[in-house]
């Protein structure tokens, strides 16, 4: 019983503990990039068919119609492809990367900017993006420039 005891307090252990944690991050990542893999792959296909489709089977003139949709599957591939980067750097590194999750985010704003409907949207949308992207991009500049500085 004491043995016992004994084995449960070093698993316990702070040193022990905290290894074991990390170890679980580290398989979450591993798993996670496998899934992202996966959806990447799935989305280029689904990208490849819909383009074929669009410019083989789509009458003449009404391309330039899907070209928002079109964009919009480029870009989401373009946000997994930089999320993929992420958990990457991380398994690498074993910390998150600020300047990547940074821009991770400006992608995502320019995505939607790059497809809105401004015919569905308000003038307090628009502003909202507008800070949004701005607020990323002073992050990004500051990010950039200590990094710079340490280096």
């Amino acid at each position: 019983m004491r043995r016992a005891i004994k084995l449960i307090k070093e698993a316990l252990s702070e040193d022990n503990f905290v290894r074991f944690v990390e170890d679980i991050e580290v398989i979450v990542s591993k798993v996670l990039s496998l899934l992202l893999v996966i959806v990447i792959l799935v989305a280029v296909g689904d990208l490849g068919i819909l383009l074929l489709d669009e410019l083989f089977v789509t009458d003449y003139g009404k391309f330039n119609a899907t070209l928002y949709k079109i964009f919009g599957l480029f870009l989401n591939i373009l946000i997994a492809l930089e999320i993929l980067e992420n958990i990457t750097a991380y398994l690498r590194k074993h910390i998150f990367q600020v300047e990547l999750v940074v821009v991770t985010s400006l992608i995502a704003v320019a995505r939607k900017i790059i497809i809105l409907d401004l015919g569905k949207v308000t003038g307090v949308d628009i502003i909202g993006l507008g800070i949004a992207i701005l607020a990323l991009s002073i992050s990004y500049w500051i990010i950039r420039n200590s990094s710079k500085s340490k280096h």
